[in-house]
């Protein structure tokens, strides 16, 4: 996945806003006004010195953030987000498209899950619906 599919699926999700609240190079994917999304090229969207890599920081479980960082040498502690609760995807072709897909939904649904059960029904109606 590129960061074109992955903006793309990003603003498939229900309410879902892009906003640039840190500037033009990072991409911040919000929906009710909570963030559960971050893209930009490389660090913060500076690149990461070596490379032109992508990078998308998705919100995830604690345990399962450390499991999938052990798995994909890709997948590391959120860049400048909560380490425990955030993880950076570095978009460089080796994770499976549908593995990320399953991120993103995750990282949507733990933002989701918090807020008020009014907003919560109002955006899981749109994904009974999908």
């Amino acid at each position: 996945m590129d960061h074109l599919q992955a903006k793309k699926y990003l603003l498939t999700k229900p309410e879902t806003l892009l906003d640039y609240p840190f500037g033009e190079e990072i991409m911040v994917f919000k929906v009710k006004n909570k963030m559960f999304a971050t893209l930009a090229l490389g660090k913060m969207g500076k690149g990461d010195g070596e490379r032109n890599d992508w990078w998308m920081n998705l919100k995830c479980d604690p345990d399962e953030a450390v499991m999938l960082r052990d798995i994909f040498p890709s997948v590391i502690p959120g860049y400048h987000m909560n380490k425990a609760l955030w993880n950076t995807v570095i978009l460089d072709g080796s994770i499976p498209q549908g593995e990320i897909e399953r991120m993103i939904d995750n990282s949507f649904l733990l933002v989701v899950k918090k807020m008020t059960k009014k907003d919560q029904q109002s955006i899981l109606l749109h994904l009974d619906n999908q």
